[in-house]
C-alpha cells in the first residue's frame, strides 16, 4: 500500500506565493509520473502540472509562466510552486502518483491519489 501526503495549502492574497508538497511513502520501488491536478466547486477535476521521473514537465495553459512542478526522487517528493496566484486558483489541490509497488510475482503499476489540500486566494 502506497500513501501519499500533501501539505502546503492555505489562504493567500492574489499576487502571492504558495508552495505545495506531496510525499509518497509505503511499499514503493519506483515511482513514474507524479503530478498535481486541481478541482474548483463545480467543476471538474484538471491537470494543472506532471513530471516525469526523468524530470519532464507539462502544465496546463492556465499556469505556466506561474507554476512550477518539481520532484525529489530521492524522498518520493513532489512540489508545485505556485506564484503569481490568481481568484481563479481557488480549488482542492490533489496529488497523484503512478508507482510501481513489489508483488509476490514480480511488480506492478498503480495509480495514487492524495486526500487534497485548498488552496484559497483572495482579490
Amino acid at each position: 500500500q502506497v500513501q501519499l501526503v500533501e501539505s502546503g495549502g492555505g489562504l493567500v492574497q492574489a499576487g502571492g506565493s504558495l508552495r505545495l508538497s506531496c510525499a509518497a511513502s509505503g511499499s514503493i520501488f519506483s515511482i513514474n509520473d507524479m503530478g498535481w491536478y486541481r478541482q474548483a466547486p463545480g467543476k471538474q477535476r484538471e491537470l494543472v502540472a506532471a513530471i516525469t521521473s526523468g524530470g519532464s514537465t507539462n502544465y496546463a495553459d492556465s499556469v505556466k509562466g506561474r507554476f512550477t512542478i518539481s520532484r525529489d526522487n530521492a524522498k518520493n517528493t513532489v512540489y508545485l510552486q505556485m506564484s503569481s496566484l490568481k481568484p481563479e486558483d481557488i480549488a482542492v489541490y490533489y496529488c497523484k502518483a503512478v508507482v510501481r509497488h513489489p508483488t509476490a510475482w514480480g511488480t506492478s503499476l498503480s495509480v495514487y491519489w492524495g486526500q487534497g489540500t485548498q488552496v484559497t486566494v483572495s482579490s
